[in-house]
């Protein structure tokens, strides 16, 4: 009895972990390989894999990564790795950015960056994370007209070893799109049982739920790794450091002493300070402090 308890309460939990797909490096990279296979063997059409890719790239992926998510969880993905694709090739047809497969970096300075941001929001997530796995995406999505242009630019880049995950920002009306497309092409394959019209609904629904929880999920994500580099910046350049440097200068009096103290709150100013050489300190505290007191 305990041990059919046992055994009851693990697959409640199994599958629990599969009702929720939470994507990392590894499995997107295990999902796009085996997308990549498909589009070698002719399965994929008009940008919409038919049934028996789909077929094949579920059982494939539980037979190596032995998680049984359904084709809607996989399906979804393939919708968010499609947009991923779009947004990096739009910022790689822009002449000021390269990308970089060794680190899966796109690399810019930061004003034609923070230019490109401003009209293009989505593009943010890509600085901040890169995107690793972009000449496997350019396998899989780029279309006849652009003649192989960026599949081309990626595999020039050399091959290195991706380690960086690029966290994708979502577009609900494209994961809409691109479920309902992929449902007609699935419509049009002879050998699809046509579901009800209920069920299709409930299907959709769960693509999209299931796609918003992965995007904030990612979001979070990224946001974390911006966190952590302002932390790691101002362990860098702390007060405590700026402080230890101040006691030891010479000619520095109370006044001086304590208006550097509130200058110091300012990251950019600890920055400047410790970075410059300490005979010129003195001369950047006394002129930073006096336009601060007029």
């Amino acid at each position: 009895m305990e041990g059919q308890l046992k055994r009851s309460r693990r697959l409640e939990t199994q599958q629990q972990e599969q009702s929720r797909a939470r994507w990392t490096t590894s499995l997107t990279k295990i999902l796009a390989q085996l997308m990549i296979d498909q589009v070698h063997k002719g399965n994929k059409h008009c940008n919409l894999f038919n049934k028996k890719a789909w077929k094949y790239i579920c059982d494939e992926f539980y037979n190596k990564t032995g998680l049984k998510w359904d084709k809607e969880q996989l399906k979804n993905r393939y919708s968010v790795l499609r947009r991923q694709y779009a947004i990096v090739k739009s910022i790689l047809d822009q002449s000021d950015f390269s990308w970089d497969e060794a680190t899966g970096s796109i690399t810019a300075n930061d004003e034609i960056w923070a230019e490109y941001i401003k009209k293009h929001p989505d593009a943010e997530t890509v600085k901040t994370g890169g995107c690793s796995i972009f000449k496997e995406l350019c396998t899989i999505f780029s279309e006849p007209e652009t003649n192989g242009k960026h599949e081309h630019l990626a595999a020039s880049e050399g091959e290195h070893t991706s380690r960086t995950l690029c966290p994708e920002p979502l577009n609900i009306h494209q994961e809409e799109s691109s479920s309902e497309s992929q449902d007609e092409e699935d419509a049009n394959d002879p050998q699809t049982v046509q579901p009800t019209a209920t069920c299709t609904r409930k299907r959709g629904r769960k693509g999209i739920d299931d796609a918003i929880a992965d995007a904030i999920f990612e979001m979070a994500s990224a946001s974390k790794m911006r966190a952590a580099a302002i932390e790691q910046q101002n362990a860098r350049f702390s007060i405590a450091d700026c402080i230890r440097d101040l006691d030891l200068m010479q000619g520095v009096d109370q006044q001086l002493y304590f208006a550097a103290l509130d200058l110091f709150n300012k990251p950019n100013a600890r920055e400047i300070f410790l970075s410059l050489k300490k005979d010129k300190r003195l001369t950047w505290l006394q002129g930073k402090c006096a336009v601060a007191s007029s």
